[in-house]
């Protein structure tokens, strides 16, 4: 229709702008041209991250009740493998990015990981102690841990500089669909499925190999930036741990260790809201939900605004956002229920979206393509070692001081924190200017000096490729 429209009327400047106007586009022309700009390979990965989480997702919305009320287990122990099921990724995420940038091979590390998560699933159907329990639960935040650097990587080298915030946040919106699809499947499984449990491992492993095959079948196996990175010979591990002696890498991991330091956990934040506004317990599975809606819908935004206005400044007012949801949490007043509950979780899903994938774009800006998922490797690992301390930390001052005191510490580590990572200003440059200037000197460094020049810094949004297209 649109090819027979063409030959009678003339084509507008922009397929985006008003009939008659004078180039102003129309807001959903704005957000097709925003998706266009990002790569097929982001699409693909998130697909691959959205089945991923539907299966872990499913197994962490049940394994709680499996291991409390099926196994018998204390809830001592519980909090044992609950440390287990968070901390061991953070140990091997150093690990997983090195072995990814020695050949550029981020997609082979990848795979590793999402396959020995996907194994380990149906291994909690013969595990029925908590040594074993404890030994599936660790290979499987190995599997995550190994896979988290290298595929945040690909999303970043298949990225342009000026792209990267928009790119991840299109990525952990889709990842974050799936976190709300898991509880959902896990669910429904559980109500038609004679199995009950067994049913819901069975189902999640089913998934979780079908998210392999994507990963296998439509991620590139090299990303072009990768591709063309340096020798073997300088991926080392020397040079993975010299990237600390990077100004700005050195002073973004630390602003992300002290922030996290600050940051209590979302189960931490559930409880106070329960004992807070003395909600029923039928409505506490509901409270994650309404924190991932929020994501899912400000991810693509706050990434995009991301790119404009400058990363290290969205990454600091998510968190001032995070500061503004702790405040309501020990304010005195007596607000609705309904209002309050909803002002703070979504102030919490904006943290998430303001910071998640906005940190890794940040990182990507400031980190060599042949060392990319070493240098991520080192801020998560900061990031995710300071959110484990805290909420070791947290947890003992709840038990000593009570939860609104250990809350108002937290608060105050917070305030203090953002205060002096606004001093240190780890990021001195926007993405727009210091990054995409970087590139682009790269680039022209490594081109014949016959090669035409383009300009690395286009005003608009780019004319969308092939695979931008897909």
């Amino acid at each position: 229709m649109y090819v027979a429209d063409s030959r009678t009327t003339p084509a507008p400047a922009d397929p985006g702008t008003r009939p008659g106007g004078r180039g102003r586009a129309l807001p959903h022309a704005k957000a097709a041209t925003a998706l266009r700009a990002v790569p097929r390979t982001v699409f693909v990965l998130g697909t691959v991250s959205l089945i991923t989480d539907v299966s872990s997702e499913m197994v962490t919305a049940v394994l709680p009740l499996y291991l409390v009320a099926a196994l018998g287990l204390s809830p001592l122990g519980f909090g044992l493998l609950d440390g287990v099921y968070n901390g061991v990724s953070a140990l091997v995420r150093l690990v997983g990015g090195h072995l990814a940038d020695r050949g550029g091979r981020h997609k082979a590390a990848a795979a590793v990981g999402y396959g020995l998560s996907a194994l380990c699933k149906p291994l909690l159907l013969p595990a029925h102690s908590v040594p074993l329990i404890s030994l599936v639960l660790a290979a499987d935040r190995t599997g995550k841990g190994l896979r988290t650097a290298p595929r945040d990587a690909m999303i970043s080298l298949a990225s342009s500089p000026r792209t990267q915030g928009r790119s991840f946040g299109v990525h952990r919106a889709m990842d974050t669909a799936g976190a709300l699809l898991g509880p959902v499947t896990a669910f429904a499984v559980l109500r038609v499925a004679a199995g009950g449990y067994d049913a819901v491992f069975t189902v999640s492993f089913c998934v979780a190999v079908t998210g392999v095959l994507v990963l296998l079948l439509f991620v590139p196996g090299r990303t072009p930036t990768a591709g063309t990175a340096a020798p073997a010979a300088r991926v080392s591990l020397a040079a993975a741990v010299g990237l600390l002696r990077r100004a700005e890498l050195r002073r973004l991991t630390l602003c992300a260790l002290l922030l996290g330091l600050a940051t209590v956990s979302d189960s931490f934040l559930y409880l106070l809201l329960q004992r807070r506004l003395d909600l029923p317990q039928e409505y506490f599975p509901l409270l994650p939900i309404v924190t991932a809606g929020s994501f899912l819908l400000l991810a693509v935004p706050l990434g995009k605004a991301a790119d404009r206005w400058g990363r290290w400044r969205t990454f600091l007012a998510g968190h001032l956002g995070l500061l503004v949801a702790y405040g309501l949490v020990l304010a005195p007043f007596h607000a609705p229920a309904l209002p309050l509950v909803t002002a703070v979780l979504v102030l919490h899903g904006g943290f998430y979206a303001a910071t998640d994938g906005v940190l890794m774009a940040a990182a990507a800006g400031v980190t060599p393509p042949e060392l990319r998922s070493s240098g991520l490797a080192l801020v998560q690992t900061g990031q995710a070692g300071a959110r484990f301390a805290c909420s070791v930390l947290f947890g003992a001052a709840w038990t000593a001081w009570g939860d609104r005191t250990a809350l108002s510490a937290a608060a105050v580590a917070l305030a203090a924190g953002a205060a002096v990572c606004a001093r240190l200003q780890p990021l001195r440059t926007t993405p727009e200017t210091g990054a995409t200037e970087r590139a682009a000197t790269q680039q022209a460094s490594s081109e014949p000096a016959t090669a035409p020049k383009t300009d690395p810094t286009p005003t608009t949004d780019p004319t969308p490729t092939t695979e931008a297209a897909g």
